[in-house]
């Protein structure tokens, strides 16, 4: 058998009081609970632990032994019970971030940043994606938290952190490019370079029904999954494409973001509602507090 908590408490009380008086009182017991506690210890251990005096209390050599290691264990119990109460408040933890590949590079850095001063219990792991492995990692559990665009699908819980104009790219030369403002419907003539159909379906319906109420089908001269392979091909003169402001610190040269009048898209930070870890939750209300003092469409 092994002293429990409560014996370990008692036998360093009496031995910093250097009295069973003081130390009933301190720990707020009666003297016999606390002689009997002691003395059941001392059994269990097969050794005196106290000499007692009319001088008063005092530590027996194996006393003052066992001293340091005694306060060492009530010190690693105390951290066990104070790392459950962090966990319980989601202060500590490890959560795994998706970014879309096109909001990582001014997401990224503010939010790690943030979570990392605010929550440094918290062990964070990252990663960049295409919108279908990061809509599939959430519901499978492989991401705790997800940075990207709508439209998505059910089963996901989230919450807008920002909303940005959506702009025309056009290569720098082009003859609408000194333009404040653009409408789609005056990009009727023009040919365009997108993201293939299969990268994800919803957003190409969402797409398709924007340039429906332009009044025109989009003549699609070349698909790029990546963003800044279409930012190349508008560059070189291919098409022309659309995509959120924010993908202009992607490419500094040889195009030009003009927005398109009256068109906005949010980035929603996007989780399982499954998910019941409480470092998510302390996460999530972290970033809230973070978008809604920073610009993070500028702060990358």
């Amino acid at each position: 058998m092994s002293p429990d908590l409560r014996q370990l408490r008692y036998f360093v009380a009496v031995a910093e009081e250097s009295s069973y008086t003081r130390a009933a009182e301190r720990l707020l017991v009666s003297q016999q609970s606390l002689s009997q506690q002691i003395a059941l210890l001392e059994r269990m251990l097969g050794a005196k632990l106290f000499d007692r005096d009319t001088r008063g209390t005092s530590l027996t050599a194996i006393g003052a032994l066992f001293l340091p290691e005694a306060r060492a264990v009530l010190d690693r119990a105390d951290e066990a019970v104070n790392v459950v109460a962090r966990a319980v408040r989601g202060e500590v933890g490890s959560l795994r971030l998706a970014f879309l590949a096109t909001t990582t590079n001014h997401l990224l850095p503010p939010i790690v940043r943030t979570v990392r001063r605010r929550l440094p219990g918290i062990r964070l792991t990252t990663e960049w994606t295409t919108i279908a492995d990061l809509v599939e990692g959430v519901l499978k559990g492989r991401y705790d938290v997800a940075f990207t665009r709508p439209p998505l699908v059910a089963g996901l819980e989230t919450r807008t952190l920002i909303s940005e104009p959506v702009c025309a790219v056009l290569p720098e030369d082009h003859p609408l490019a000194g333009r404040s403002e653009l409408t789609l419907g005056e990009l009727a003539g023009e040919r365009w370079v997108l993201t293939p159909r299969s990268s994800w379906q919803p957003w190409h319906d969402a797409f398709d029904r924007s340039f429906r109420t332009a009044g025109f089908t989009p003549d699609v001269v070349q698909r790029d999954a990546n963003v800044q392979g279409l930012l190349g091909l508008v560059a070189a003169g291919v098409g022309i494409t659309r995509l959120a402001r924010s993908a202009r610190d992607l490419r500094r040269t040889g195009v030009v973001f003009v927005p398109l009048a009256g068109e906005f898209v949010p980035t929603e930070m996007v989780w399982s509602s499954g998910n019941t870890s409480p470092a998510l939750h302390g996460l999530l209300d972290v970033v809230t507090e973070l978008a809604a003092s920073t610009d993070l469409t500028e702060s990358g």
